[in-house]
Formats: C-alpha cells, sequence, structure tokens
C-alpha cells in the first residue's frame, strides 16, 4: 500500500474566510495528511475573532503576526519564512497554501523549484501569477457556493442545478475546456486513435491548475468528456476509460485499416 503524502496546511487568515474550512481540511485529506497545520495572522485583531471556533475543532496552530505596518497583510512574512524552514526540514512532500494573496506567488514557485508539491487554495478573485505558479489550485469560493447549491436541493427535493451560479463563476470557462480538451486529443493521437482519459486529465491540470470538474457541476471528469460534442468515450472491462475525438464517417473504413505506432489502434481497443 502506498504511503500517504505529507504536507503542510499553511492558511492565511487575512484572505481566507473561516467558512471554507471544512472544504479546505477535505480537499486536504484527498492530497494526503496534513502533518503540518497552521493558521498565520494578527490574533489581536477582533475582526479574527470568527476563526476561533474552527482553531479548536479542527486542530490548527495559530501563528500570531502583528501589524506592523498599516495596510499590509501581516501573516505574509511569518508563513514565507515559517515554509522554508519547514522546506530545509524535508520532513513533508509538499506544501498546500490557503490565500488569495498573490504575494506568494514566489514562495510557491520556489517550493516547486525544490522538487516539492505545491497545491494552492483560494476564491476566485485569486491573482493567475498565484495559480498558475502552483501545481493544483482550488477555487473555494465556487467550490462552496456548489456545495451549498447541492444541499439546498436535497432539502428542497428540487433537482441540482447544471450550472454554478452567476455571482461566483469558474476562473477558466467551460469552453476553453472543451476547446483545450480538444487541442489535447488532436496533439497526442492521430485520427481514430485512442487516448487515456487520465493521461487527458493530467495534462488538462498542467495547463489549468486551477481546473476542477465540480467547479462545472460535474461528479466526474469522465461525465464532463462525454458532455462535449465531438468526442467519442469509451469504457473498458478493466475500468479504463478511453477517448478519441470522432471521425467523419468517410473516414472510418480507412482509419480502421491504418496500423499506429505502439500499441495505439483506430480499432475500438480490446479488453
Amino acid at each position: 500500500m502506498e504511503k500517504d503524502k505529507r504536507f503542510a496546511l499553511l492558511i492565511d487568515a487575512d484572505n481566507i474566510s473561516p467558512k471554507y474550512i471544512d472544504i479546505i481540511l477535505t480537499e486536504t485529506v484527498n492530497f494526503g495528511t496534513a502533518s503540518v497545520r497552521r493558521i498565520y495572522g494578527d490574533w489581536t485583531d477582533n475582526s479574527k475573532h470568527s476563526w476561533k471556533e474552527c482553531l479548536l475543532q479542527n486542530s490548527l496552530t495559530p501563528i500570531q503576526q502583528y501589524s506592523y505596518t498599516s495596510g499590509k497583510n501581516a501573516s505574509d512574512s511569518a508563513m514565507i519564512i515559517d515554509a522554508m524552514d519547514i522546506l530545509y526540514g524535508n520532513h513533508v512532500d509538499g506544501f498546500i497554501i490557503a490565500t488569495s494573496d498573490s504575494d506568494f506567488t514566489t514562495l510557491a514557485r520556489r517550493l516547486r523549484e525544490d522538487g516539492k508539491i505545491v497545491i494552492g487554495m483560494g476564491e476566485s478573485k485569486t491573482p493567475m501569477p498565484f495559480i498558475k505558479a502552483c501545481e493544483q489550485f482550488k477555487t473555494l469560493d465556487v467550490l462552496y457556493e456548489s456545495e451549498n447549491q447541492t444541499e439546498e436541493a436535497a432539502k428542497t427535493g428540487k433537482k441540482k442545478a447544471d450550472a454554478v451560479p452567476e455571482e461566483v463563476v469558474p476562473i477558466t470557462s467551460l469552453k476553453t475546456i472543451r476547446q483545450t480538451v480538444m487541442s489535447i486529443i488532436e496533439e497526442q493521437t492521430e485520427d481514430g486513435e485512442w487516448m487515456n482519459l487520465g493521461e487527458l486529465g493530467n495534462i488538462l491540470q498542467k495547463r489549468y491548475p486551477d481546473f476542477d470538474c465540480r467547479v462545472y457541476k460535474f461528479s466526474k471528469f469522465s461525465k464532463m468528456v462525454e458532455s462535449f460534442q465531438g468526442i467519442e468515450l469509451t469504457r473498458m472491462d478493466d475500468s479504463r476509460v478511453l477517448v478519441r475525438k470522432q471521425i467523419a464517417t468517410e473516414k472510418k473504413s480507412q482509419g480502421n485499416r491504418r496500423n499506429t505506432r505502439g500499441n495505439r489502434s483506430t480499432k475500438k481497443p480490446q479488453s
């Protein structure tokens, strides 16, 4: 059994609302174990009072950082210093940085240079440089609204909406995701060839760190891809899911006779 990866969870209380704590911790579990859990801010500030219950219930270690300068977030320098100390201690496989502040862009890039996994979490207002500096980025406000919408639908018995509420929209549009999926399939295959859905997802995640199919109201990536016009998807007996771009009828007979490189084939793969 593969050992869980160990992460340092660092939360910027100046830029993250306590209402997101459940989502942050749930997403953290999906990546591994948070062996370090720290939250940074000026705890003498009355605006941080709402975090009190979250700290106690979720075993978060509060780190005090006074606001020496007006208009600047107190947590920035303390988080950066701690992150570098943890990095050089070499006790974790990666970092989960919860913030909507672009000031942590250089930190994220530096951690990745040392081979560490960096997962970002923040609101959709988070500047793109920080999002791109992370290996993956989870959009907290969109996930929060989606989760609330699901709970409300369960209570009222209404059908779950097919789209994210208008007031909170994904950073990357669904149209862009669809175009990129088509482009990746074209780049990675020849006409009629099948591509592993997992490989497609990995490439898409590298291009768009903020990508998460749940943001677009799909429970699984396969269901999302299946909804795109011009794409064909097949499920194998060994649980593999393969995908390809639909080919014109007149090209099928020609494509089925073509031998492709490696083990790929225009014919439906045998399970």
